[in-house]
């Protein structure tokens, strides 16, 4: 064996020995998290949440995933941002436009004769989607027969959500959204602007209840006509995945709709014999056995 061999297998080792440690301080971190404050980031998928924990620990000043490990299972603060920063709150107004109006054309005329209906924003981060659908309800005539389930594992999130205060700088891309959705009014008639924040208006958020909710550990806590889950489950594993279908398929009514987000779908999980496609491209299901 060449000197130079002895080195490159010597790096390799070094290399091995480094991944190795690596692992072990995540699932030491993560494990540690799970069992002091019942959250569980276990089954995320590995390179998402890796990335976010190194960009954590530098935003927390320390050096070592193990350090990070210290100080958030010694500090409730700590461990707040850490959640904050691995729940990733992205979401807008009327998200993906041609969903909202593919959903006025083809769900609103079922949910129609519905007497009741209760839909399901899991993972609705600062509540964006949730008052896009407060709004198309309201539009449609049915928001009074609703009632809009909004949970997040994420309190900050959710006491934005709850607040429905954004950004002025943001409502033109939701206008543009919005009309592109089928809106059927001004859009500026929902909010009112105030320096730079905008406030929506607190009949959109009468008939909606946000709570928290962790679907890697809670369980179905209602029966939905609607669920919503969408870009959430594009950072679990497939164990996770396949778990929260199954709390969403025991959460649905017969013939209740799943609205997954682009990037994710129902197949390859231990359900995806028990919807059939309402909209392949928009991801929009049915609940059939």
């Amino acid at each position: 064996m060449t000197s130079k061999d002895m080195a490159d297998n010597a790096a390799n080792e070094v290399k091995s020995n480094d991944n190795e440690r690596e692992m072990i301080e995540i699932e030491l971190l993560l494990e540690g998290i799970h069992r002091l404050y019942g959250y569980d980031f276990r089954n995320y998928a590995l390179p998402s949440i890796k990335r976010r924990i190194y960009y954590h620990a530098q935003s927390e000043n320390v050096s070592t995933i193990s350090g990070l490990q210290e100080k958030v299972l010694h500090d409730r603060s700590a461990f707040d941002r850490l959640v904050q920063s691995l729940s990733i709150p992205v979401t807008e107004m009327f998200r993906d436009p041609e969903l909202f109006l593919n959903f006025r054309r083809k769900i609103i005329p079922i949910l129609r004769t519905y007497p009741y209906i209760r839909i399901w924003h899991a993972g609705c981060s600062t509540g964006e989607e949730v008052y896009s659908m407060a709004i198309l309800l309201h539009e449609e005539g049915l928001y009074d027969k609703a009632r809009i389930y909004a949970t997040d594992m994420n309190n900050l999130s959710l006491q934005q959500a709850k607040e429905g205060v954004y950004g002025i700088d943001r409502m033109k891309l939701y206008t543009k959204n919005y009309l592109e959705s089928g809106g059927r009014q001004s859009f500026s008639e929902y909010y009112t602007a105030k320096y730079d924040s905008v406030m929506f208006h607190p009949f959109l958020r009468k008939n909606i209840i946000f709570a928290e909710h962790n679907l890697a550990t809670d369980r179905s806590f209602n029966e939905f006509n609607v669920i919503f889950c969408r870009n959430v489950m594009i950072y679990f594993n497939d164990e996770l995945r396949n778990h929260v279908h199954g709390l969403f398929y025991d959460s649905l009514s017969h013939f209740g709709v799943l609205v997954l987000g682009a990037k994710e779908s129902i197949h390859f999980t231990d359900y995806s014999d028990s919807y059939e496609p309402l909209d392949r491209v928009e991801k929009i299901y049915r609940k059939i056995k």
